[in-house]
């Protein structure tokens, strides 16, 4: 078991529900507080949230930049970091946005496969995690 910021869990929680746009607000006040790697960690988790609510949304040129620019940020932290195994995080992004990067000119319908999303697990595992709710943004 581990100790880490109830924000930081909030926004695993956001994340592994699909709730990217609460993901990144929350992960937002983390990275304006944060440092060096772990800025960097906070930095590609929000653009990665942010890339999948533009996929999920039909914003496919948004999509793909948001995630080519958020893996770039969080390849120099290692893995894992801060409890997430970034590598498998990244295998798994990688498969869900495949049929996006590899078209020569995807269809406008193209959305991400909810199955091929990934699930962020934590390891060690929290002491406790948070009720999301008391996190949500108010403009969500």
């Amino acid at each position: 078991m581990a100790s880490y910021d109830p924000r930081y869990l909030a926004g695993v929680l956001f994340f592994n529900a699909h709730d990217f746009f609460e993901a990144h607000e929350v992960w937002e006040d983390l990275w304006s507080e944060s440092h060096d790697n772990e800025r960097r960690f906070y930095q590609g988790l929000i653009q990665a949230a942010v890339g999948l609510f533009h996929f999920s949304g039909g914003n496919l040129g948004g999509a793909a930049k948001l995630y080519r620019s958020s893996r770039d940020y969080m390849r120099p932290c290692g893995s894992p970091f801060l409890g997430l195994d970034a590598d498998a995080f990244w295998r798994r992004m990688e498969e869900c946005f495949r049929p996006l990067l590899t078209a020569e000119a995807p269809e406008r319908s193209l959305r991400p496969d909810p199955a091929l999303i990934p699930v962020m697990v934590l390891d060690p595992a929290p002491d406790a995690w948070p009720d999301p709710d008391d996190y949500v943004s108010e403009d969500g």
